[in-house]
């Protein structure tokens, strides 16, 4: 099934000279339609749920070495109060990783659908499997230290989830998971209202994993949801299934590093609009990105962790030709990848938009006495620098204890400025504009 939709990833409008045939594959959602329906099912003599909104985008996997595929889907209902009460007063929160304050890491949340009661523990056993395999992946593996990871339980009534092994198949669920979403198998949709509910019940959410109760290969990526939380998208994928990892990991390319897809849809097609935003997309050549120093001209002839050189290759973001892409086949073109070099520079200043390089261990909003002590805690690799009024002290280069007084702060009864700052000393990111992502700076008043 190969349909151009109307795909916005991250908030970027995406080309869809065949919005037609997007619109026509909104109206097959019959098998997810009908978990809905009984998921959302209202008790004896309450009012019926309200109506599902119009058709939504998202993005499919049709197996683990294969490129990706968007359609529509039907949109979820808004909850009705009933089923906010009910999520509500349902399940536990419970940290799986935690690196520091949840206003300084990226938040990850993982919510299980298909696990009764007495199989929370499976589903957090699942996500922590699922995490490790997620962090496998660079730019994730060299930078563990700076996500917290959540799990959010939901109790759901069957275990397992629609579709699953056959169409025929219908589970009450937590979150409506559903294979055969829109007439296609390894689509696994959910309720994505009933996600946003209970991602709220985290502390925080910057990224949301729905992982399904199951063994079959499937999943999807919702990249075109509004968020009250805060979050910029969905991924879906198997709980049990080893490869279905790999699905989270190219729908947070979108949701993290703002990138586009580096695929086409294999039918003939030239691309005559603006420059895109995304990064790694381009109307542009090799020699002109170059001369223009535009776009990723910066890793032009570098040698890419997904194989061969970094150039332009036509072909990328659905169209055959007039677009192109950085590499060959990276992540963003086909599962079991890797993200390339321009890819790997987004993905770290994603990471860098939520999550600190430097965090402070005493309160920054306190005025605080020069004998007292103040920590922080670095990244990995990354070095803090001590200002005092701006000054640098160099004696103090690379602590993260301190005292104020012995940075130099005079006992003069005036308030003083003591600043740290630390950068991620990284050479994969190259961009000034994403370079100005990779330090914190956390600064106390302090009485002289």
């Amino acid at each position: 099934m190969r349909i151009r939709a109307s795909v916005r990833t991250s908030g970027h409008r995406r080309p869809a000279p065949l919005r037609a045939a997007a619109r026509a594959a909104a109206a097959v959602g019959a098998a997810f339609a009908a978990a809905l329906a009984l998921t959302a099912a209202a008790p004896a003599g309450a009012a019926p749920a309200p109506a599902a909104g119009p058709a939504q985008p998202v993005e499919y996997f049709t197996g683990p070495g294969g490129h990706p595929h968007h359609t529509t889907v039907p949109a979820s209902a808004p909850l009705a109060p009933a089923a906010r009460t009910s999520i509500a007063a349902d399940g536990d929160v419970t940290s799986l990783v935690k690196n520091g304050p949840v206003a300084d890491k990226l938040d990850v949340v993982f919510i299980g659908d298909g696990y009764t009661a007495d199989q929370q523990e499976d589903f957090h056993k699942a996500a922590r499997a699922k995490w490790a395999k997620m962090t496998a992946v660079e730019p994730y593996a060299s930078y563990t230290k700076l996500f917290n990871v959540w799990a959010v339980d939901a109790v759901s009534k069957d275990s397992g989830v629609s579709g699953d092994p056959t169409q025929d198949v219908v589970r009450n669920t937590a979150l409506g998971s559903a294979f055969f979403c829109s007439g296609t198998e390894r689509l696994l949709c959910v309720d994505t209202a009933k996600v946003e509910a209970y991602a709220a019940k985290a502390p925080a959410a910057d990224l949301v994993v729905v992982l399904g109760h199951s063994t079959k290969y499937g999943g999807a990526g919702y990249n075109d949801v509004s968020s009250k939380v805060g979050y910029d998208g969905i991924a879906t994928a198997s709980s049990d299934n080893d490869q279905s990892d790999q699905i989270a990991v190219h729908e947070t390319g979108h949701s993290l590093g703002k990138l586009a897809d580096e695929y086409d849809y294999g039918q003939e097609g030239t691309y005559t609009g603006p420059e895109p935003t995304e990064s790694n997309i381009s109307t542009l050549g090799a020699d002109a990105m170059k001369s223009q120093q535009k776009k990723w001209y910066r890793w032009l002839g570098q040698e890419s962790p997904d194989g061969g050189k970094v150039g332009a290759y036509e072909g990328g973001g659905y169209y055959e030709k007039g677009l192109n892409r950085p590499t060959d086949n990276s992540i963003m073109r086909t599962l079991g990848q890797e993200f390339n070099l321009p890819g790997r520079e987004a993905m770290i200043a994603g990471f860098h938009r939520h999550a600190k390089t430097l965090t402070a261990e005493v309160p920054t909003g306190r005025t605080l006495a020069r004998g007292g002590v103040l920590r922080v805690t670095p990244m990995p690799g990354a070095t803090p620098r001590w200002y005092v009024d701006g000054r640098e002290i160099r004696s103090a280069r690379g602590a993260t204890t301190v005292r104020p007084a012995a940075l130099g702060v005079p006992a003069d009864g005036r308030h003083h400025t003591v600043t740290a700052r630390a950068t991620d000393p990284t050479d994969a990111v190259r961009t000034p504009s994403l370079r100005t992502l990779l330090t914190s700076e956390l600064s106390w008043r302090v009485r002289g």
